[in-house]
């Protein structure tokens, strides 16, 4: 999904400048709108560090004006945006130029003889305008929403109807105190509902003007980046208000036994499914497992009828950056009791500790990692960024002493820091994973003490030629095994070679498979397979992001090209697999992804079985759990998901969760659904 899907923005329209575009065309940076002097100025950045700039503006005529840059990891988005309003104070003509990874963002809006139309990369439409509406675009500036949250501050109820659907409000949230000196003011924190499953912080000065946001990456004024994490902070714990009420209606273990009768239950020890068995948990624990005939239930058990449905342990995503506390409630809904947060950003992930710690935050278990990466203008966002040796140790022992239990080293790091690094963490016993960084290959990697690799495309690299490898820290990372993957004989050197070695060393593999078919199979207005059964269940500005295509392919790479790549890297998997290399299920998504990754491993040749142990046995195993969760077994903890359907027949039946038990508390599916924003079950 796109970037203004989750921190949803104004589009940009252009009046002054409308007749200079005589057709939309994505158009080089150097043709975007020039920032005046005297226009306000912002940075986009993250804990990690700086990752663009932006300016917002009036123009001549009144009109709003926005151009941002931002590299992203090497993904570079060159935007900008007019808003030209009419006598209403609505827009009525709205444009946006420039170019994503994705491609051409070219988006236009306009009202003509009481008709709104748009068009976006995506989709195009037109309705009936009743001069209250306002358009909510597909894509753009972030820096755009500046207008768009000013605008629902002014309306009535600080509420306001949107195309091509939805109504957006604002609640206040808190007031914060920033800056100093000169520069000290009080700011306030309000939420932007009904454009996402989770309230949208927004930083609004006390004029009702904005003033910035903090969302993962942060857009605040020059004067007011120091102010980042204070901000954070203040809007985590104010949201974190939120959480006992959650906590005390679905957490509360199960006063009485309870009995899930005539399931078809999952093995995840075995991968193998037991028609009509009956399963009983008491106390947080699982207490009894046999066959439905044989089993005698306690006296005071619930029993939960379980005929045409399979009892699977509750299932985990491997690979999911928790976004804020209400994640719990959507992870929860689908079945997932337990998670890997590999590149956690260490505020967030500290005071959510904390409120679980205090038994005052509804949330699956949680495993994560510190993500360590070089400093540089390809650094990722979040995480620590280093510039020595000495200081990749520091952050390795910093994970180590605030309680993560892994590390996940980035592509920019530099070989000279990372073995020195990667021996600390194993002296922290600290698992180690990650990208490889640029110049190396997975064989180096390996042999320098990596226990997991993550992504598919970071084993594809042993393949791929120099000139991939050597820059793999930005855009070819993507671009590489796009055009050379489909070439690629897995049978041959040097990817048997790889693959024997990793068997044999047990090297975990984190495919993500998910994420490469969202870049290389889609075309911009393609319903997005991780996404489709939802349609119908969220906000139409995340619905709409559903259509989002996958990245633009280079010159001389066509779409066959990279579809053809993702065919091997799905076989890759495969091999990997039947080598005995282990694979854990993860979506580096929001968690609704998982059952798709687990569709896409039977699609290569695993059995349902197979798959569902990458999301239940195998990652437990792999953070050492297993003793604990990750199979049905008596005595362990009672971790289960009852879903409607044989999944031993359609894997696709994860999706359709009737009952969750996490921890011996028992909660309804639909329930989780309706907290968490859904309108009703996945299809």
């Amino acid at each position: 999904m796109t970037s203004r899907i989750t921190i949803l923005a104004a589009s940009a329209a252009i009046s002054l400048v409308w007749a200079a575009v005589p057709a939309i065309a994505q158009l080089p940076k150097e043709q975007l709108l020039v920032p005046p002097g005297d226009a306000q100025q912002f940075k986009l950045v993250s804990a990690a560090g700086e990752h663009g700039s932006a300016a917002v503006w009036r123009l001549a005529d009144g009109s709003f004006a926005f151009r941002e840059s931002m590299n992203l990891r090497g993904q570079v988005f060159e935007q900008d945006e007019v808003i030209h309003t009419a006598a209403n104070g609505q827009p009525d003509k709205i444009v946006i130029r420039g170019f994503t990874p994705n491609g051409d963002s070219a988006e236009t809006f306009a009202i003509t003889n009481g008709t709104a139309t748009w068009q976006s990369p995506i989709d195009k439409g037109s309705a009936a305008y009743d001069g209250k509406a306002q358009y909510a675009s597909f894509g753009g500036p972030f820096a755009a929403n500046a207008y768009f949250v000013e605008a629902i501050m002014k309306a009535p109820g600080r509420q306001v109807p949107l195309l091509p659907g939805g109504v957006a409000r604002l609640e206040k949230l808190v007031d914060v105190a920033v800056g100093s000196g000169a520069t000290a003011k009080t700011v306030t924190v309000w939420t932007l509902e009904g454009v996402s499953n989770e309230p949208i912080p927004v930083v609004m000065n006390a004029d009702g003007t904005f003033f910035g946001f903090v969302n993962g990456i942060a857009l605040l004024p020059d004067a007011y980046i120091g102010d980042m994490l204070k901000l954070q902070k203040a809007q985590i714990d104010a949201l974190a208000a939120r959480n006992p009420a959650y906590k005390a209606r679905f957490g509360t273990v199960s006063p009485v036994p309870v009995a899930f009768t005539h399931v078809k239950l999952f093995d995840a020890l075995t991968g193998k499914f037991i028609d009509d068995q009956t399963v009983v948990a008491d106390k947080g624990k699982i207490t009894v497992i046999g066959a439905a005939a044989t089993v005698k239930l306690p006296a005071n058990a619930r029993v939960i009828d379980g005929k045409g449905k399979t009892l699977s342990p509750g299932i985990w995503d491997a690979h999911m950056h928790v976004g804020s506390d209400l994640t719990g409630l959507q992870l929860l809904s689908q079945g997932e009791t337990s998670a890997r947060n590999p590149g956690a950003d260490i505020q967030p992930t500290l005071l959510r500790n904390q409120q679980i710690a205090a038994g005052k935050l509804l949330f699956p278990t949680v495993y994560s990692s510190v993500l360590i990466d070089g400093k540089g203008p390809l650094q990722a966002q979040g995480g620590i960024s280093v510039g020595s040796a000495d200081e990749a140790i520091a952050a390795v022992r910093r994970a180590k002493e605030n309680g993560f239990t892994a590390v996940k080293f980035y592509t920019s790091m530099k070989p000279e820091w990372l073995w020195p690094a990667i021996k600390e963490a194993k002296q922290l016993s600290l698992h180690v994973h990650g990208h490889i960084p640029a110049s190396l290959r997975p064989t180096e990697v390996i042999a320098g003490g990596y226990d997991e690799i993550t992504h598919i495309n970071f084993v594809m690299m042993q393949a791929l030629p120099d000139e991939v490898v050597n820059v793999d820290n930005g855009i070819q990372r993507f671009y590489g095994p796009g055009k050379y993957a489909k070439d690629v004989d897995l049978n041959a050197e040097p990817m048997k070679s790889l693959i024997k070695l990793m068997a044999a060393k047990k090297t975990v593999v984190d495919p993500t498979l998910g994420v490469f078919e969202g870049l290389y199979v889609p075309e911009n207005g393609d319903l997005s397979p991780s996404y489709a059964p939802y349609v119908g269940t969220m906000p139409p500005a995340v619905e709409r992001g559903f259509r989002a295509g996958g990245f633009q392919p280079p010159a001389g790479v066509t779409r066959a090209d990279w579809r053809a790549s993702f065919a091997k890297l799905v076989a890759l998997v495969k091999a990997l697999h039947d080598a005995g290399v282990p694979i854990v299920a993860g979506t580096d998504g929001s968690g609704l992804e998982i059952v798709r990754e687990l569709e896409l491993y039977v699609q290569a040749g695993f059995t349902p079985g197979e798959a569902l142990q990458t999301a239940t046995i195998m990652p437990a195993r792999l953070v050492g759990a297993d003793k604990a969760t990750g199979s049905v077994t008596v005595g362990k903890e009672a971790d289960l998901v009852l879903v409607d359907g044989d999944v031993s027949k359609d894997i696709g039946a994860m999706r359709r969760t009737v009952w969750v038990m996490s921890d011996g508390a028992l909660m309804n599916a639909d329930e989780l659904r309706q907290a968490a924003g859904f309108s009703g079950r996945p299809k």
